[in-house]
Formats: C-alpha cells, structure tokens, sequence
C-alpha cells in the first residue's frame, strides 16, 4: 500500500541509512552507496560528502540524485525521493554536528565530529529538492 504524503515524509525524516544512487556515466548502471542524510518533512534533503568523491562528481555532473531508506521491522516499508541538486555548500561544524547527532548516540556525537574533522576530509553539503516519491508499507510478513 502506497504511504500517504505525511507518511513518507515522516518515514524519510527518521534516521535510516540512506542508499543514495546517481547516473555516474551512460554505459554503467548507477553508482549506489550507503550514505547518512537529513530530512525534514516539507523540506530539503541534504547529504555531506567530499568534494572529490565519486558521489559529488557525478552528482554534479548530473545534476540530480536518488535516496532509497527502508526497513523490514515492524512491517517492510520504504521511501525513494528522486530530484535536482539545488545547492552545494561548504561544510562546516555545524552541518557535521548535525548529521552525527542525527545518527550517534549524545555522548558519542563531539568524539565523532572531531574524527571526522581530523581524519575524513574536507566535505561539502550537496541539498535536493524531492520532486518524485515511490513509497510503501508492504505489511507484516
């Protein structure tokens, strides 16, 4: 049964790992990989990644991405969003805080910011419009 409006975004606003998927060249099938992201119900969806990474790249050369979330507890469900890029912006502590607390447990939040400030890299923050929605609640199996 397919989610009503309120539902998907709900379900896309909770913490999940996202598997975010883009056209990285015509002869390949899409480039899919585990990613954290935030939501908010009616708003934009944004991801960090670095500059560099396969996943910028081809999101900025295509312009648009997907983000699938699901889970199979307490009954399968799942969201896809699709849509453009509508924003690239330098990261900053704030955004990196942000993303982990929306993931990490409160007491593991500062370690983790602070790793990844030291060991990951520059990141940027890549925001998306959804424009298409694919939603479902398949039941309890």
């Amino acid at each position: 049964m397919s989610l009503s409006k309120r539902e998907r975004e709900l379900f896309l606003a909770e913490p999940h790992v996202g598997a975010l998927s883009v056209v990285e060249r015509p002869d390949r099938a899409p480039l899919t990989v585990p990613i954290w992201y935030h939501y908010t119900p009616g708003g934009e969806l944004w991801v960090r990644t670095g500059p560099d990474s396969r996943k910028a790249r081809a999101i900025r050369q295509a312009g648009r991405f997907s983000l699938l979330v699901q889970r199979t507890e307490p009954t399968v469900r799942y969201v896809s969003v699709e849509g453009p890029v509508i924003r690239t912006a330098p990261d900053s502590h704030e955004l990196s805080w942000e993303m982990a607390a929306r993931y990490l447990p409160e007491d593991k939040v500062a370690g983790f910011v602070e790793y990844d400030k030291a060991h990951l890299g520059e990141h940027i923050a890549i925001s998306m419009r959804p424009e298409h929605w694919i939603s479902s609640d398949m039941g309890a199996f």
